[in-house]
């Protein structure tokens, strides 16, 4: 992958995503590759260093690891599920709002939202992630 690729960026959160849902589905070394590759930004030449390889087996393994992620996640779901998830929060948060924010009767259904963002590993859009 070129990483200068103007939809890199989404290319690896994506993968970054589908690695947090499945990482525990792949080989070690597809997992280590990942890491190296996507998490801590090595070039395909500094990883064939680390483990005295070709660049071209570096490559075809991660692809490898690319291909097995979005295989489970075309089986699975885990990460639309998710992402659905998020969004209906949001919506339901947006609606609430609009209805009264002094209203404390709905500091139940607030209470509700907050946990399931945090079942969800969703965090407060003040924190950064939904």
């Amino acid at each position: 992958m070129d990483r200068s690729e103007p939809d890199a960026l989404g290319k690896t959160n994506r993968i970054n995503l589908l690695f947090d849902f499945y990482e525990q589905l792949l080989t070690v070394k597809q997992q280590t590759f990942l890491k190296y590759y996507f998490h801590d930004d090595f070039s395909l030449g500094e990883i064939a260093a680390e483990f005295s390889i070709s660049r071209q087996a570096v490559y075809e393994h991660i692809k490898r690891a690319e291909q097995a992620l979005e295989g489970y996640e075309q089986k699975l779901g885990l990460l639309a599920k998710h992402e659905a998830v998020a969004g209906l929060l949001g919506r339901l948060e947006k609606a609430l709002s609009a209805l009264s924010d002094s209203e404390q009767s709905f500091g139940p259904v607030r209470s509700v939202i907050a946990e399931l963002k945090q079942a969800e590993g969703l965090e407060d859009e003040a924190g950064g992630h939904s």
